[in-house]
């Protein structure tokens, strides 16, 4: 990673208001110091910009990082038969390595398709996942998956010792939340537990909500309520909330959603695979309501390409309104950026703007896939493929450039992960 002065010249920059121009992004530090003419910066490491599109780099705002290990393991089957016969067991046999090695390979993957931040939930040993995101420069923002069924206060134990060693980590890049599975793994005393103990550390939660009708249906059968109305009742929601899914929801549920400010995590294509739904973003986002973007795990999306995702976002909005005016290019970009940021509540990332955080992607725009350059933003939109990422700075650092990673060594993760996949299913 490189510290101090980066400037960046003559790039066409995605500002936060909106508008595009051609002009120079000094960074200084970790902030971006100046978005306008620049002279040479002594003592700065100079990047040449021309036919690059610079843009806040991808948010992902709901994934399982570790979850590229079982990429292609198990695919076209419902969610809880998927997570019932053939998730759960083989993760069962997951060792700390694995959890390094599979988020370690999930980061070479974001990073190279232009994300710089993500909110990941996964089983034991998160702390791994935190060494990856303090070694590869990546912003993180962690959470233990807690599921009560059984072990619950171990796990829940390990929640708060990863809060307690790793929040505020890495300079800062690492958040730590609590990541309650969802209402059909964790009974309403069990989400009571979680709620105490994260409310003494100040902490929020991450959850699974709404993803399937048979989700609802089996809380109707247990509860008598919907997800959102049981989750009301035991105080999870008084501390923030990233819900991820959300797709089936009742009035009464978006009103307590209004009310307790909770921040959506939209899975697209997660969601169309498994055949979820279609969540009603653009209802919520009329609401008021923020919505981030995330690709889910590996093995049920399968891959962890933002770009790919905000574009199937978008056109899933537009097919299920009937409207193409749903989500324009400029709010598909926002809602992998800024809005990502906000659901993962970042503070002063998600735009290129003077003073915020130096989270910036420079896309490489000589491709046949930018050709016409009418419009960058809705090439970005619309067009480009993740593989236009060219340089990613996290932090006023470098973590690739000319499509080379500086922070990580992609031959020896790849080695390592497949070294750990093979054991895994021999």
């Amino acid at each position: 990673m490189i510290d101090g002065k980066i400037l960046i010249k003559g790039a066409t920059v995605l500002r936060a208001e909106g508008t595009v121009d051609v002009t120079d992004i000094l960074i200084d530090g970790d902030r971006i110091a100046k978005i306008g003419r620049c002279d040479e910066v002594e003592g700065a490491t100079v990047i040449d910009g021309r036919k690059k599109f610079a843009t806040p780099g991808l948010v992902n705002a709901h994934t399982h990082a570790s979850m590229t290990l079982l990429r292609s393991y198990a695919d076209d089957l419902a969610l809880m038969e998927w997570l019932n016969d053939h998730i759960w067991p083989i993760e069962a046999k997951m060792r700390r390595e694995d959890i390094y090695w599979g988020a370690a390979l999930a980061a070479v993957e974001m990073i190279k398709s232009g994300t710089t931040a993500f909110a990941d939930m996964y089983g034991p040993c998160m702390e791994e996942v935190a060494k990856v995101v303090d070694e590869s420069g990546m912003r993180g923002v962690l959470s233990r998956g807690l599921i009560g069924i059984f072990d619950g206060d171990e796990k829940l134990a390990t929640n708060v010792a990863l809060y307690k060693e790793w929040n505020g980590g890495a300079d800062g890049r690492v958040t730590v939340m609590f990541g309650p599975h969802a209402v059909y793994t964790c009974n309403p005393d069990y989400l009571k537990k979680i709620a105490s103990e994260a409310s003494k550390l100040g902490a929020e939660i991450h959850m699974h909500m709404n993803e399937t009708l048979d989700e609802i249906n089996g809380c109707l059968k247990d509860y008598g309520k919907r997800p959102f109305e049981v989750v009301n009742e035991t105080g999870l929601l008084e501390l923030g909330m990233l819900a991820a899914h959300c797709v089936h929801l009742s009035d009464d549920e978006i009103e307590i959603m209004v009310e307790k400010k909770v921040r959506v995590a939209h899975n697209p294509g997660s969601n169309m695979k498994i055949s979820s739904g279609i969540a009603p973003i653009e209802k919520l986002i009329d609401r008021g309501l923020t919505v981030g973007v995330g690709t889910d795990g590996a093995s049920s999306n399968n891959n962890l390409d933002m770009l790919e995702e905000i574009r199937l976002a978008t056109l899933l909005s537009k097919v299920s309104t009937m409207s193409p005016l749903s989500i324009n290019a400029l709010e598909t970009l926002r809602l992998g950026t800024l809005n990502g940021a906000k659901a993962l509540g970042l503070k002063e990332v998600g735009e290129l703007r003077e003073g915020f955080k130096a989270d910036i992607v420079l896309w490489d725009m000589s491709g046949a896939d930018w050709q016409p350059n009418y419009n960058p933003i809705s090439l970005l939109a619309y067009s480009a493929s993740s593989t236009s990422a060219d340089t990613v700075i996290v932090d006023g650092k470098i973590l690739m450039a000319g499509r080379q990673l500086k922070t990580l060594d992609e031959e020896k993760i790849i080695s390592e992960f497949n070294r750990c996949f093979k054991r895994l299913t021999d």
